[in-house]
């Protein structure tokens, strides 16, 4: 679909100006060239100035309607917990406002849908915060299998297993792994990333079947998962997601019929190369602000005018809430 050329600066908004705006996602917006970040939303107000003091923002609000219904805001990121994300998103949908929406789009599949009917009906971007798809480190890996420089790409693998945290062996509320707002926990949360990732690289997921349960019983998500699945092209893929093991490990392996190669979604590794012509092994470092590739790809589609389309859309990401919802059962 192609969408209307916006005009810089496009003035942002965030619902809910937590921790994963201090850093990884907020200063993107301020930092690239033709967005500005002009007003804020969270519901504790003493949280909610101290943020804006400390980032420079002018406005803020308690009440997210007041922020998605200003004539000054050009568009809107949510960065609440996933189970408001169809919500707000809808509200912004019926403003007809481009928005970026935090990862996963929404805790099921109907949801996601729901959410990407109603900015396909107003003609709208929808972009959803599967930034991976922009960082360096995995286009490279991206680069790597476009050049074919593994051959015909046979199998995917994921292994990702964690101990549990402080918080989770404390029984303290952590809506991460709160049923309501994340069925499958922990895996909602990371797991979304690599396979959303894996259908950027290998193309949709056409069967997918898993198995999931709650072994530790330290809180009402579930917190160990298998799957396997086929991609469209032929690719067989399979995973297993543990958050209640002695150590962590995170390991992709990515077989074709002439190499292979390995990268981590999350751990700080090297992406390497196994193939006919030798072995590389290349380390690329995050930006800072690990969203800004993310971000500057958004300005690139919405300033552009030059026919682009971000790679982490509300299609793809409702993609990837289906596959979720397969594994989660």
């Amino acid at each position: 679909m192609a969408y209307k050329t916006m005009q810089a600066p496009v003035r942002w908004g965030i619902i809910g100006c937590g921790d994963v705006t201090e850093v990884k996602s907020g200063p993107a917006y301020q930092l690239t060239k033709g967005f500005a970040l002009t007003a804020v939303m969270r519901r504790n107000e003493a949280k909610l100035r101290d943020y804006a003091e400390r980032h420079g923002i002018d406005k803020y609000y308690t009440d997210a309607a007041a922020l998605i219904n200003d004539e000054t805001i050009d568009a809107v990121y949510i960065a609440t917990p996933p189970d408001t994300h169809a919500h707000y998103a809808l509200m912004v949908a019926a403003a007809g406002k481009p928005c970026c929406v935090e990862k996963p789009l929404a805790p099921s599949y109907a949801e996601s849908r729901a959410i990407c009917a109603a900015f396909e009906e107003e003609g709208l971007p929808l972009f959803v915060a599967y930034y991976r798809r922009s960082l360096p480190r995995f286009t490279r890996v991206h680069e790597w299998l476009r050049e074919g420089r593994i051959g015909e790409v046979r199998h995917i693998n994921w292994q990702l297993y964690k101990a549990p945290g402080a918080m989770d062996l404390s029984g303290d509320y952590n809506w991460r792994t709160d049923p309501a707002v994340a069925p499958g926990g922990y895996f909602d949360d990371l797991a979304s990333h690599g396979i959303d990732l894996f259908t950027h690289y290998l193309g949709d997921i056409e069967s997918v079947h898993g198995v999931s349960l709650n072994q530790q019983k330290l809180y009402g998500a579930r917190d160990a998962f298998s799957a396997c699945w086929r991609h469209e092209g032929g690719v067989t893929g399979a995973g297993s997601w543990n958050f209640g093991c002695h150590r962590s490990e995170d390991r992709v392996e990515i077989l074709g019929s002439k190499g292979k190669i390995e990268f981590a979604v999350f751990a700080e590794a090297p992406v390497r190369l196994d193939s006919e012509s030798g072995q590389e092994e290349v380390w690329i470092d995050h930006p800072r602000h690990v969203q800004l590739p993310h971000v500057e790809n958004m300005r690139r589609q919405l300033l552009g005018g030059e026919g682009y389309l971000h790679p982490a859309t509300g299609q793809a990401a409702a993609h990837s809430s289906w596959v979720m919802d397969q594994i989660l059962g």
